[in-house]
């Protein structure tokens, strides 16, 4: 695993990424409850409530941005490495509700929290997705900035768009073009797990997926 640490911006360095739960606002195909958007054919610190600074909008949203983390309840029913070196620390909250708190050298730098939809955020160029069903999906880099139209992992394409100011929007399109899905981010990150992959679309029009 990468050890190494990502230098926390002065916007990100404490906050509570309140990640914007964003629902890929899926067709048929959303896979019953946990994770789940149809598939094709086959550390700036942002939160969403989705929990850290992180943007979105839409019915994703689910959260507020705030200068600390309140603690997870009880203890953590998971604990996972990330890629920059720091530490995921998941609580379950409630049926299709977990918290997850991003920890480096001891401190909650930011959070991501899901109430019936996925959050995602961006936290300096380490993206991380959390599923309705607690599972947690980080990479880093990848990132592509929007307008425009995006191959993404997993056989998916993204057409983005800017819809106003601090905001854009991604149309999911999988096989022949068809549109399977929405995500939207405005002023918080949003991000949604597609059939195993995870995609994350930032208030600043970067889109990011990985298997």
């Amino acid at each position: 695993m990468n050890t190494r640490h990502i230098a926390r911006t002065a916007r990100s360095t404490g906050l509570v990424a309140v990640a914007a739960a964003a629902a890929l606002a899926l067709t048929a195909c959303q896979s019953g409850g946990t994770d789940a958007a149809a598939g094709p054919d086959k550390k700036d610190s942002t939160s969403a409530s989705a929990s850290t600074s992180g943007k979105g909008e839409d019915t994703s949203e689910v959260g507020t941005l705030s200068e600390k983390s309140e603690a997870g309840t009880g203890s953590p029913v998971s604990t996972e490495p990330l890629p920059d070196g720091s530490t995921a620390k998941i609580y379950e909250l409630g049926s299709q509700h977990y918290r997850a708190d991003l920890v480096d050298d001891g401190e909650v730098f930011a959070s991501l929290e899901t109430d019936e939809h996925d959050a995602g955020l961006d936290a300096n160029d380490m993206f991380v997705v959390l599923t309705r069903g607690g599972r947690l999906n980080s990479w880093m880099g990848g990132g592509q900035t929007g307008p425009g139209t995006f191959d993404l992992a997993g056989g998916w394409k993204a057409e983005v768009t800017k819809t106003g100011t601090n905001g854009f929007r991604a149309e999911i399109l999988g096989n022949e073009g068809a549109v399977e899905g929405t995500l939207t981010a405005k002023d918080h990150d949003a991000g949604v797990d597609a059939n195993g992959v995870g995609i994350v679309l930032t208030a600043g029009g970067v889109i990011s997926a990985h298997e």
